[in-house]
């Protein structure tokens, strides 16, 4: 019995039907021109503190939407509709913008950092803010996406992280099927080198791109790109962020911690100020206590479930996801689990952010070939491979579940593959040039519009309407709860907080 097959007698049904998802969507808050929305958080929103589902990311003008735990992905998208519903509700004329590339920024110092109120740790999340801005400029910061959370049932660190390795080398797969930012608005890479091409006015792409998002524009980083994190063991990644977490790094110290008028820049100087601050495709997670730092969390305790963190916001889907891909996610990530997953090397690392660029910028270009080792192998051929390699999975979900849902979303997929003009990011293109005179703004605009009439034509039951207000009202009293007990002074608390020791596990802190 080979592995694959070894691990697939190891999902039982009962297994299976323990799979748990959730999602965090994030948008900008737009104005129907397509500009930036400058307003502060809406009030009727809720603490973006202390609220469980409805908060920002980066900017104030972000909202991040969360559901909860999942054992079904149509519940996970309803809840999503549902909260997705009542935050457009409360947004008066303004609209949640519906692609992961930008609308109309303002000048990069005058996009608005988010606001949590005046406890300690509400000022630890806008000065935090305030360095990523100064490390990578607030531009970058306003690109949004759906991080989909996965867990199975009886899975160890050491089974996750030979996951997260196979994720890393497969992903392309991902950002082919449903990268859905082949252009953005020019005032995006305004003053920036790049290769773009002009498509219309106001607009920058690349004909055969799938995500830029995901490419050299996006996500990246130059420093982080000289931490070489191993996935090879939970060991071995704590210690690379503890290094990155710990040791100065000369640009930042350079930035500093405080500015002239004694107001923060930045947390600290070190290479990642917290460890959200390291970009990557997935992440190992745990839940973590109250105050307590996620390193310490995944050393004290182990991985809980992974976050995807390259899905790109879909704009032909209301909530930016449907149930299909959802199940598609949850059959690569089980066949990412149950394939062998060697330990990754620098070289590997190093063609795994090769090919994330290749496919993320010229994905759709026939032939396109991408590195496996020592050769390199078409896209087509390799995602096949793939999508063979899934059909066991998705038939024992489809068993588990009395449905072929998941073999529906394996079927779509391979179609996706074969027919690279039905893709979103072909879409996207498609739509921009035949209906909206190659304007990715005009485009968005539309699509964000008619999301916004399609959510909010019939309102929310009146139960669940209910449910959110009071949920908002609580969050506020849960704020207030939080700046009143406070007692330490800013600095002192944040001197405690970033103390190396605290990411340690409490077995190494006794050492």
């Amino acid at each position: 019995m080979d592995i694959q097959q070894a691990a697939l007698s190891a999902l039982t049904t009962e297994r299976l039907r323990g799979m748990r998802r959730g999602v965090e969507k994030e948008s900008l808050r737009a104005l129907p021109s397509g500009m930036l929305a400058m307003t502060s958080h809406p009030q009727a929103l809720g603490s973006a503190l202390t609220h469980p589902h409805i908060t920002t990311d980066f900017s104030e003008s972000q909202v991040e939407l969360i559901t909860g735990v999942h054992a079904d992905p149509e519940a996970c998208v309803t809840e999503l509709s549902q909260i997705q519903q009542f935050t457009l509700g409360a947004m008066g004329d303004e609209r949640l913008w519906v692609s992961s590339m930008p609308c109309c920024l303002p000048g990069d110092d005058d996009v608005p950092l988010g606001r949590y109120g005046s406890s300690n740790v509400a000022q630890s999340k806008t000065v935090y803010r305030s360095g990523l801005g100064h490390r990578y400029g607030r531009r970058m910061q306003t690109i949004s996406g759906i991080h989909y959370n996965w867990s199975l049932p009886d899975v160890s660190s050491e089974q996750y992280f030979g996951l997260i390795r196979n994720f890393r080398r497969h992903a392309f797969l991902l950002l082919y099927l449903f990268g859905a930012s082949p252009a953005v608005c020019s005032s995006f890479v305004a003053g920036r080198q790049h290769q773009l091409q002009p498509l219309g006015e106001g607009t920058m792409y690349l004909p055969y791109a799938t995500s830029l998002r995901m490419g050299r524009l996006g996500y990246q980083s130059d420093a982080q790109a000289s931490l070489a994190v191993s996935y090879n063991s939970l060991e071995g990644y704590a210690h690379s962020l503890h290094g990155a977490l710990t040791q100065p790094y000369a640009p930042y110290e350079a930035v500093g911690v405080r500015a002239p008028d004694g107001s923060y820049n930045q947390l600290a100087t070190t290479l990642l100020q917290i460890e959200n601050e390291f970009y990557g495709t997935i992440r190992p997670k745990r839940v973590t206590f109250a105050g307590e730092r996620p390193l310490h969390a995944l050393r004290e305790r182990g991985v809980e479930y992974v976050e995807v963190r390259l899905m790109d916001l879909d704009p032909f889907e209301v909530v930016g996801i449907n149930s299909q891909t959802m199940r598609f996610l949850d059959v690569f990530l089980l066949h990412c689990l149950s394939l062998a997953s060697p330990d990754d090397s620098p070289q590997e690392i190093a063609a795994v952010g090769r090919n994330q660029h290749a496919v993320a910028e010229r994905g759709r270009e026939p032939g396109l070939l991408l590195h496996r080792g020592e050769a390199q192998i078409t896209l087509n051929a390799w995602g096949q491979e793939l999508l063979d390699g899934m059909a066991p999975l998705a038939s024992a979900l489809d068993a588990a579940h009395g449905s072929d849902a998941y073999s529906r979303a394996l079927q779509a997929a391979l179609f996706g593959l074969q027919h690279p003009d039905t893709l979103p990011s072909a879409r996207v293109l498609r739509a921009i040039t035949e209906q909206h005179e190659g304007s990715f703004v005009t485009f968005v605009r539309a699509q964000s519009e008619h999301m916004r009439a399609d959510m909010l034509k019939s309102p929310l039951a009146p139960d669940v309407a209910a449910r959110f207000a009071q949920e908002s009202q609580s969050s506020w009293d849960a704020q207030r709860a939080i700046e009143a007990a406070d007692t330490m002074p800013f600095d002192v608390y944040l001197k405690e907080y970033l103390a190396p020791h605290r990411l340690q596990a409490r077995k190494a802190q006794a050492a």
